[in-house]
């Protein structure tokens, strides 16, 4: 399953994203603003990379802060996951989610 996951382009989850954040009143500038924070990428990479996840974490600059986001996604705990890029991969859904659910952009960056 993990290996699935980690070849899927990020151009095919990006659209899920902002049509997550979308339906709960959010815009695809607050979208960016957290994914540009978590990776380092510009908003053009974001919008138009077709790297596989794999790749495209192994070229993102996570910051330090980071290692905060904790929670459920998936009814796992994300700080648990001993997996780095499937870490990444959840610390990742688990902002995308704290957005969609109203939570403030101040608070999500750490």
């Amino acid at each position: 399953m993990s290996e699935r996951i980690f070849a899927l382009p990020f151009n095919q989850l990006y659209p899920l994203y902002l049509n997550k954040i979308q339906r709960k009143g959010r815009t695809q500038a607050e979208l960016d603003a957290v994914l540009r924070w978590l990776t380092g990428y510009d908003t053009a990479t974001l919008h138009t990379s077709t790297l596989p996840l794999r790749d495209f974490f192994t070229q993102a600059q996570m910051p330090l802060a980071s290692s905060q986001i904790t929670g459920v996604i998936c009814g796992v705990r994300v700080e648990t996951i001993r997996d780095p890029l499937l870490q990444q991969i959840r610390q990742m859904d688990k902002v995308v989610d704290e957005l969609a659910k109203g939570k403030a952009i101040d608070q999500i960056l750490r």
